[in-house]
């Protein structure tokens, strides 16, 4: 699984002119599933991305976590995060989870998160989207299942 995450201080999700999900302060994470991707994996990387401490503390460090800033998060998926781009002008997305191992890992991922107590919205998986955000920071981490420890 592989993940996109921006420090936000909101976020949003547009489904046909309706919004769909919106927060305020916390994480926008974009969620690429691959082929090998399993529960375990799901379970490492939101234990990963709920754990970081990327939010500054009184001195300017970043040193707390949503739970210390009430933070919530966005979840969208994005099979874009498989693409490769290697050869030619137009990137292939074979390496791209199919929607039917991706949608359980991606509902996985949702509700691991949403068991820790957090606030989770949504997107919806496969559909076109409009995603808005106001970065803060900018603080934005690429986080890969493979590169985890």
């Amino acid at each position: 699984m592989r993940a996109v995450l921006t420090r936000v201080k909101s976020a949003s999700v547009t489904i046909e002119g309706r919004v769909a999900g919106k927060i305020g302060q916390g994480f926008l994470i974009l969620l690429g599933v691959t082929h090998e991707d399993t529960e375990a994996q799901a379970v490492k990387l939101a234990d990963k991305l709920t754990g970081l401490r990327i939010f500054e503390d009184e001195n300017g460090k970043m040193n707390q976590g949503l739970e210390s800033v009430d933070g919530q998060i966005l979840v969208v998926s994005q099979f874009t995060l498989y693409g490769n781009c290697r050869k030619g002008r137009r990137p292939d997305f074979l390496a791209a989870a199919r929607p039917e191992v991706a949608i359980s890992l991606y509902e996985k991922f949702v509700q691991l998160i949403r068991d820790k107590g957090i606030h989770v919205e949504t997107g919806e998986f496969g559909a076109e989207m409009l995603v808005e955000s106001v970065n803060d920071g900018p603080v934005t981490l690429v986080v890969d299942t493979d590169q985890l420890a």
